[in-house]
């Protein structure tokens, strides 16, 4: 125990603060780090990689299913057009057979009209003759039993007057018997018919509350479903319209980078045609220096011998 105590002071005299061991720890704990630090963005870089492969996987898989719905959605609005279409025909057709039917039972009425009319004209004139010829008879009639008629209108005025006084002293006698009994039975009609009246009110009343009830019901649920159908439809709207202007910016981009590219290639394609040229040239050049060379080389090489 002594000697190391000893030992640490010597160590902390010599080395200053900071330990050997301390020093190689934090040396070892930094590499640690950077090491970490570079396998994680390695790491990082290829995930980003493998996310984006699977995200255009996933975008192409969305867009072919975009595109398969749409026209699905064209195919059903097609043949509900040709529905449609094949339903106002046979319309059209009915409609037709209906004014031609309301047509005829018009003429058919008119027809009966005119014979109905026809037939009262005639019978109105056969009257006006048998008037004609009533009138002349009961003239003569008159004339003869004027004196025998009086005298029965007379008698029977008398009778009549004796049968209306019998029956007026009747009446009065019977009113006078059954006053009580009609007083209690009007009693009676006057407290069913209040009774019945109160009743239908009550039941009218009932009756339009729930009918108010059900026609607000009715345009609650037809302002809700209304709601709801242009809710969908405006959502379905922005997301195709918002899928075209991906499709168009998608398709502008796709020009771009086309473009982009046969502008690359054809400079590149220049580059290289212009390099070769002049590669060409350098080695005509070359060539021509080096037989010019070599010739010159022979004739003195033929000098000297």
């Amino acid at each position: 125990y002594l000697v190391r105590k000893f030992f640490y002071l010597w160590a902390k005299k010599t080395f200053g603060q900071v330990l050997p061991s301390k020093a190689r720890y934090f040396y070892d704990q930094k590499i640690l780090q950077k090491t970490f630090g570079e396998w994680k963005e390695w790491w990082t870089v290829v995930r980003e990689r493998k996310l984006s492969l699977r995200a255009a996987s996933h975008y192409r898989h969305l867009l072919c299913n975009l595109i398969f719905e749409a026209w699905r959605a064209y195919v059903c609005q097609q043949q509900e057009k040709r529905n449609k279409y094949y339903v106002a025909e046979s319309h059209a057709k009915n409609q037709k057979l209906l004014r031609a039917w309301q047509h005829w039972l018009a003429y058919v009425d008119v027809q009966r009209t005119k014979h109905r009319m026809q037939s009262v004209a005639l019978a109105f004139r056969e009257r006006s003759c048998l008037r004609v010829s009533w009138a002349v008879w009961r003239r003569h009639y008159q004339n003869c039993t004027g004196h025998k008629m009086n005298i029965l209108a007379l008698q029977h005025w008398a009778q009549s007057l004796q049968f209306r006084a019998w029956l007026q002293w009747r009446e009065l006698y019977l009113y006078s018997q059954n006053e009580k009994e009609t007083r209690a039975v009007t009693h009676h009609r006057h407290w069913e018919l209040k009774r019945c009246m109160e009743a239908w009110l009550g039941y009218l009343h009932l009756h339009r509350a729930k009918k108010i009830q059900n026609e607000l019901a009715q345009e609650h649920h037809r302002s809700r479903t209304v709601r709801q159908c242009f809710s969908g439809w405006w959502v379905l709207w922005q997301c195709r319209r918002r899928m075209h202007a991906c499709q168009e910016d998608m398709e502008k981009l796709a020009a771009r980078i086309a473009l982009w590219r046969v502008s690359a290639h054809w400079k590149q394609h220049v580059v290289l045609g212009v390099e070769e040229t002049q590669q060409c040239e350098l080695a005509e050049n070359h060539y021509k220096h080096h037989l010019l060379v070599r010739a010159l080389l022979r004739v003195r090489w033929k000098r000297l011998w």
